[in-house]
């Protein structure tokens, strides 16, 4: 396995780490969509305030707001988007809404109440999620490359951007990256009922180690500014056994008034996976997500025709793995280390190839 360790050496400045008690209510739903391993699509507002926070929304998915092409394509997505509304379900919407550009969309997504317009551009930005997250699968399926070049191209974008954090002395202490190696593929597939390629998220992962606990939801959302759009985070796959996020909210005088403004408050906690080789004292914030990668000309240039209305970005499958220095350790010790992790799932998956669903009646047969 590939592997790039790095350790902070700056235990100063913060840069542009937000504090926690500076948190907008953007700030937190998109930190609580990231830990529950919830759905965009089940949000009912936005909450972007002014045309920077839309140009950084649309840079963050490596689109550039002032390419012409890029404008292009967007616009393209859009009119699919109400073409789909008004063929499928005879989706009737303002004027206004139906001429507005893809920056003046989000500003009514994220206007104040919940009125025709702002529930209308809601609904033609959930249908564009889902169209340009297809386009971008399209285009990977389609390029000359293999898996490896696609890789090299996450692996130098989450480089570019943890070390950034690390030279402008985020409160980070160690930083790890590396690719699944083929046994450990083998073993985790054996290991799930649903034994196929396509169930492995994790080809790619990363692990950054904060200094200290309250240092990991600030990085946490510095990460889904820069590094991928909370909105591609994948729903039901992230663990959470770190912070009970409203609660830890609720005690923080400058966040108490916004949890109540907070979406999908009634739904519960989707961050508390279950994998049983994990220890029960083990804590972590882990989770997948599509990291948008912009492809490079010169593999555009290759690529088979008709492929240029799928756009140029790619999204590939990370897990981000987020803990800190105490917490960290902790998990070290005990059972809930990795080796032990390890030596319990090699042990599950040797026993159901050898025996399946069978319960073994010969104690030599359970021994073997």
């Amino acid at each position: 396995m590939r592997r790039l360790a790095i350790r902070g050496s700056n235990p100063g400045g913060r840069g542009a780490l937000k504090r926690l008690s500076e948190f907008s209510l953007h700030d937190l739903d998109s930190v609580s969509l990231i830990l529950r391993g919830g759905s965009v699509i089940d949000w009912h507002r936005l909450n972007l305030t002014g045309p920077e926070m839309v140009r950084d929304f649309v840079r963050n998915h490596e689109l550039d707001p002032d390419s012409e092409r890029d404008q292009a394509y967007l616009r393209g997505v859009q009119e699919q988007a109400t073409s789909y509304l008004q063929r499928n379900f005879n989706f009737a919407m303002p004027k206004p809404v139906r001429g507005a550009s893809f920056a003046e969309l989000v500003l009514m997504a994220s206007a104040p109440g919940s009125g025709h317009r702002q529930q209308c551009a809601c609904t033609i930005l959930k249908v564009m999620q889902i169209i340009n997250h297809m386009a971008g699968r399209e285009l990977l399926f389609r390029l000359p490359v293999s898996d490896r070049d696609l890789f090299h191209l996450v692996e130098e974008k989450v480089y570019r951007v943890v070390g950034q954090m690390l030279s402008e002395g985020f409160p980070i202490t160690e930083f790890v990256g590396g690719r699944k190696n083929l046994d450990s593929t083998y073993t985790k597939l054996l290991s799930k009922r649903e034994s196929t390629a396509v169930a492995i998220y994790d080809k790619l992962r990363f692990r950054i180690v904060t200094r200290d606990r309250e240092d990991i939801l600030p990085v946490l959302l510095y990460l889904s500014e820069r590094l991928f759009p909370f909105n591609y985070v994948v729903p039901n796959q992230s663990t959470n056994t770190m912070f009970d996020f409203e609660a830890f909210c609720s005690t923080l005088p400058e966040l108490a008034p916004l949890v109540p403004q907070m979406q999908d408050r009634d739904e519960g906690d989707l961050g508390g996976i279950d994998n049983r080789f994990s220890a029960r004292e083990y804590r972590t914030i882990q989770f997948i997500s599509d990291v948008p990668v912009r492809v490079p000309p010169h593999i555009l240039d290759v690529a088979p025709s008709g492929t240029a209305d799928l756009g140029r970005v790619v999204y590939m499958l990370c897990e981000i793995q987020l803990i800190d220095a105490e917490t960290e350790a902790a998990n070290e010790t005990g059972s809930a280390n990795h080796r032990a992790y390890k030596e319990r799932q090699r042990e599950a998956v040797f026993r159901r190839l050898r025996l399946g669903t069978r319960t073994p009646k010969d104690p030599r047969e359970q021994s073997s």
